[in-house]
């Protein structure tokens, strides 16, 4: 493998690799040291079948089933986000990931890893659409004041999965519609710390999104929504971000954990986009057995 850096803040290319053939133990290493080093991957070129796309991504962790409640065929680990119409019905979800956030931080078991294969990108005037940015949350927390991450070391976040859905129905045109408390209670808030120690890197990362975080618990309502408003500001400054412009055929794989990402709706319903997703869980990656087998001996 070669790893190509973007020379921003965040991502790399990865050549000379076949994500359709299993990663013999070396490899998987390398890439989870790329993971913690330029938090988001792209492997251009990859023919992949659902089967290899599902085992490539089950390497890093549990894989959550039915995450946009429309799955690939046989693979419910295999959500489907587009925005094609067919017999009158979406193919799949239309509008994730429209707004800065990052993936299950609502949970008790966070989101480890993202891996999306782009079947079709739209483009207009021969200039490919839909791209996604991204932020880095190590450079952000290392950017932060001393005094401030001294106030914040021990504070917590609550995320709140209902929070970005809400955003989300609000939006003109949305088909989204409100939770209900049913559907609320399967999804409850959960709490994590405002810095978190990355399992690979070893560094602190700023873990708290605008999509998803609704109240630092240590502090009153008015001085946790200040507080809020100041580390969202930060983190996406775009001295921290990268945009990647997607070809058909990209694998990308990105850290939940270190980045933050915002898919950017810029194309019409007759514009045509296809990705096919895995939502990898850090069930293993804060395990530090895990991190012996598969760093430390590489």
């Amino acid at each position: 493998m070669k790893f190509i850096p973007t020379g921003l803040s965040l991502g790399a290319t990865v050549t000379n690799i076949d994500l359709a053939h299993a990663l013999d133990d070396a490899d998987f290493a390398a890439l989870l040291k790329a993971l913690g080093a330029h938090g988001v991957l792209c492997f251009p070129g990859q023919n992949l079948s659902p089967q290899n796309l599902r085992d490539f991504s089950a390497r890093f962790g549990g894989l959550q089933q039915g995450v946009s409640g429309i799955h690939e065929p046989g693979f419910p680990e295999i959500s489907v986000l587009s925005n094609v119409i067919e017999n009158g019905k979406p193919i799949g979800l239309p509008d994730a990931g429209q707004d800065w956030h990052t993936d299950m931080s609502y949970n008790n078991t966070i989101g480890f890893v993202n891996v999306l294969h782009a079947i079709k990108v739209p483009q207009r005037n021969g200039k490919p659409l839909g791209d996604t940015l991204f932020a880095n949350m190590h450079a952000a927390y290392e950017g932060l004041a001393p005094e401030l991450k001294l106030q914040l070391a021990n504070y917590t976040v609550t995320h709140d999965f209902n929070k970005f859905w809400e955003g989300m129905v609000r939006r003109p045109g949305s088909t989204r519609k409100p939770l209900t408390p049913e559907q609320r209670a399967r999804r409850p808030p959960s709490v994590h710390p405002v810095f978190l120690t990355h399992p690979i890197t070893g560094r602190k990362v700023l873990y708290c999104n605008p999509g998803y975080a609704i109240r630092i618990n240590e502090l009153n309502e008015s001085d946790s929504e200040r507080m809020l408003n100041l580390l969202f500001d930060h983190q996406l400054q775009p001295r921290y971000q990268y945009r990647h412009s997607w070809t058909e055929s990209d694998v990308l794989m990105w850290d939940h954990i270190g980045t933050l990402h915002n898919a950017l709706p810029d194309y019409e319903p007759h514009e045509h986009r296809l990705m096919k997703r895995c939502q990898v869980m850090a069930d293993r990656i804060f395990d530090p057995s895990f991190a012996r087998a598969h760093l430390a001996a590489h």
